[in-house]
């Protein structure tokens, strides 16, 4: 190369540099004055979260800064003092106590007009109920569904190797096929798919639906001893995958038997090559016979846990670790935003 040539070079390669530069500072400024914009102040102080009754009556600790102690979130103060109400920048209402009337809105307050409210709901469409009424009142929902303001998922896959717990299970374990179930209806698809199946395999059935509860302590340990997990969801719902995929049968090492949403939200939410979805099969004595053929290969059965490898996976069962993700969100979520048809949202 040239000295004439080396200069060009040198010259284009500072020019470049200095546009790539400049891209940049002005993403940041846009970015800056996006947040700005839409959330005043949003930099520089706390953001406030109200929850206004906890679910199912089960509350936590909050004292302290509970998202900064236990979960790296900062700037994240989170309260059930239901006094803060004009304060709070965001007040979070669980439908099941709204539903019930256990714990009304707070109409009779006067609401801040800077003051966002959440619909949180952990449950199916068929499980809200009463909607109607809370429409026009609420800015963010708070849900499973991926497509929800705050989207918080029962479990989630991780990219990076869990090879420490990869402990492949022996094929001569007590139990080919375990169930855990509480509230049995004839009327739901995995009680049809259930009475079908035990026809031609034996299942364990436990939970107070069998007369047979177990303990939080027992439930993992039990399920640990069958080599096939029932991941039936009780509602065949958008993005409806709960715990009895993430706990139940990840953490106790069962290969899952998942009815739920369609294959491809499983292929999209959990790990790859994980599980075996009913709908796969064209009858439940194939589904039986596939089940048989799999736990008398060794090699086809281990196949089921080969993601441990590349993924591994985190469960979400703390209600304060949902509500610090308020603040992890809160930059980008919609300022003006109101849902005038809330049951049009919750069954879509």
């Amino acid at each position: 190369m040239t000295p004439s040539e080396s200069q060009a070079f040198l010259f284009f390669f500072l020019t470049l540099l200095s546009f790539l530069s400049s891209l940049f500072y002005f993403n940041l400024l846009d970015q800056k004055f996006h947040l700005q914009k839409n959330h005043p102040g949003v930099l520089q102080r706390n953001i406030s979260i109200l929850l206004w009754h906890w679910p199912f009556g089960r509350s936590y600790r909050l004292h302290g800064d509970k998202c900064l102690q236990m979960y790296n979130i900062s700037r994240c103060l989170l309260s059930d003092n239901t006094s803060a109400f004009s304060s709070a920048d965001v007040v979070v209402f669980h439908h099941q106590e709204l539903s019930n009337g256990l714990s009304p809105l707070p109409l009779h307050l006067d609401r801040p007009a800077s003051q966002h409210w959440v619909w949180m709901s952990m449950e199916p469409p068929v499980n809200n109920v009463n909607l109607t009424q809370l429409n026009g009142l609420f800015n963010w929902t708070m849900s499973y569904r991926r497509d929800a303001d705050i989207s918080i998922p029962y479990g989630e896959t991780i990219q990076g190797s869990d090879e420490l717990s990869l402990q492949l299970p022996a094929l001569n374990r007590s139990c080919l096929v375990s169930w855990v179930v509480s509230r049995y209806q004839s009327h739901q698809a995995r009680a049809g798919v259930y009475q079908s199946l035990k026809k031609y395999i034996p299942i364990e059935v436990y939970g107070r639906w069998s007369r047979k509860p177990l303990l939080d302590k027992k439930l993992l340990p039990t399920i640990a001893k069958c080599l096939f997990y029932l991941s039936f969801e009780n509602s065949e719902a958008k993005d409806y995958i709960s715990e009895k995929l993430w706990r139940n049968a990840f953490q106790a090492g069962a290969i899952p038997v998942v009815l739920g949403p369609s294959r491809a939200t499983y292929e999209a939410l959990a790990p790859p090559g994980s599980f075996i979805h009913v709908d796969d099969f064209k009858s439940t004595a194939h589904l039986a016979a596939y089940l048989k053929r799999v736990a008398a290969d060794r090699q086809a059965y281990e196949q089921y846990f080969q993601w441990h490898r590349t993924h591994r996976i985190k469960t979400y069962t703390d209600w304060r670790e949902r509500l610090c993700q308020i603040c992890v969100e809160y930059p980008s979520l919609p300022a003006s935003r109101i849902y005038h048809d809330l049951e049009s949202w919750v069954n879509s």
